[in-house]
């Protein structure tokens, strides 16, 4: 049987799902209050409510107003101007441009005859008809944001769902360490009853030395036990918030056995890599943003262009005081009524300000491509490191297992030979240190084994295929 490289991704959907977070599944809702997560439940919750993942999601609402906001730039501007005021001279005349025909519309005294007040409004507006290529191009660059965001958010998933995997496995090996402390324990505890009863029927198999010792390794045990309960404490304080867990929930985590009845069948290394290349959202970030930064480039080259586009305007005023002119030669700034629409051709001639703005845009694609390089390498280095340390954990892990059977048998045959008389002391307490070693070593590997797993999901991009 091949066990799985993905204990801790969920489906979570591809990259150009909607801004909203995914519902935490059925599994994790209120019954998921009351009885003990699984590490599938608690991966789901992780990437669901990290407060990391809600910062990457908002990120990706950002990238998708952009995207809005690029896909419509072709749109008018309709620049609206309402106004009123006042107060306004008397102004009267024939309405043909004619002389003032009240004297209190001549100009040059404090004669203002019947002051008024004026309304008026203006408005003017550009439609791009011809831009050569500078607004495709800002839709297409426009268009990489909502990638960009989405793996964006869905790294900050597979991190948040392996955090969760980590402190799951951690609880596990610390819940292990303190039922194998308490194994041993209560095998010292049988051990000095035994001695207790040789000593007070003198005995010469034992001497009072030998309750000193058993007692000295039953302290150094139950110290160990402290660690270990300190340790499935601390992974609960992370489970909880990871699991964003409400105050006054009650958080608890099933009993799972660390090490595996499967064997343990790794991908190839090259396997790997290649599967890292297709699935890492980094490189879908990455590719998206040097697109953008190949749009942003082709812009600045057509900037040197001008824009070719249908403009129109319109400027109505009227004034209660005025005379309105009904003479198309004559000037009358009271009483406009004036539209037109027309072919305009827009641009500037700032030529150093655009060589050097081309010359930035081509500078941060150029840096993007080298990170990209970097970001390859990077992949490639951290999917062999996991690779290896899988593999070298799962040796450790069957080595140990052995180690530790016959560490019981050690056991075994130790105390057997102790209460036969036929063993001393100092056998029994070599098998029993041997015994918590091997223990200790073989759930520190098979533990290594678990997160290897659940690392080399991640770094492969497995979490975020949803498979």
């Amino acid at each position: 049987m091949q066990t799985q490289l993905a204990p801790a991704a969920q489906p979570e959907g591809t990259a150009n799902e909607g801004a909203q977070p995914p519902a935490v599944p059925d599994s994790t809702a209120p019954a998921a209050k009351h009885q003990p997560l699984t590490l599938a439940q608690l991966v789901a919750r992780a990437r669901a409510t990290d407060s990391r993942v809600a910062e990457a999601t908002a990120e990706l609402r950002k990238f998708q107003a952009l995207y809005q906001q690029a896909k419509w730039a072709w749109f008018p501007k309709f620049e609206v101007t309402l106004g009123a005021g006042g107060p306004i001279p008397e102004a009267r005349n024939n309405g043909l441009g004619g002389p003032p025909t009240t004297k209190a519309s001549l100009e040059g005294d404090w004669n203002f005859g019947k002051v008024g007040v004026t309304v008026f409004s203006t408005g003017n507006a550009v439609l791009p008809l011809y831009t050569f290529g500078k607004l495709s191009a800002l839709k297409k660059a426009g268009e990489q944001g909502p990638i960009v965001g989405a793996a964006l958010r869905e790294r900050a998933r597979d991190e948040a769902g392996y955090q969760a995997a980590q402190a799951y496995y951690g609880y596990q090996l610390a819940r292990a360490g303190v039922e194998q402390i308490n194994d041993v324990s209560k095998r010292l505890e049988d051990a000095g009853r035994r001695i207790d009863a040789l000593l007070a029927e003198d005995s010469a198999q034992v001497s009072k030395l030998d309750t000193y010792k058993v007692r000295y390794f039953r302290q150094l045990v139950e110290a160990r036990k402290a660690e270990a309960q300190q340790g499935m404490e601390f992974a609960l304080t992370a489970i909880r918030l990871l699991a964003n867990a409400a105050p006054g929930e009650s958080v608890t985590v099933v009993s799972e056995e660390l090490a595996l009845d499967s064997e343990v069948k790794p991908p190839t290394l090259e396997a790997s890599v290649r599967e890292a290349e297709s699935r890492r959202p980094e490189i879908s970030a990455i590719t998206a943003g040097i697109i953008a930064r190949e749009q942003e480039v082709k812009i600045r080259e057509m900037s040197y262009y001008p824009d070719l586009g249908l403009a129109g305007f319109y400027d109505i005023r009227w004034t209660s005081s005025a005379t309105r002119q009904l003479s198309p030669f004559a000037y009358d700034p009271y009483n406009e009524r004036t539209a037109g629409i027309g072919l305009v051709m827009r641009g500037t001639f700032d030529i150093p300000v655009k060589d050097a703005q081309l010359e930035q845009a081509r500078a941060e694609l150029d840096k993007l491509r080298a990170q990209e390089l970097q970001i390859h390498a990077g992949i490639q280095l951290e999917v062999t490191q996991v690779h290896g340390q899988l593999v070298a954990a799962y040796a450790r892990a069957q080595a140990f297992n052995e180690a530790e059977k016959n560490a019981r048998r050690w056991v075994t045959a130790a105390f057997a030979a102790f209460d036969l008389g036929t063993g001393d002391t100092r056998e029994l307490v070599d098998a029993f240190t041997a015994l918590a070693q091997a223990s200790s070593d073989k759930a520190k590997s098979w533990h290594d084994v678990r997160l290897g797993l659940a690392g080399l999901a991640r770094v492969t991009g497995h979490g975020s295929s949803g498979e």
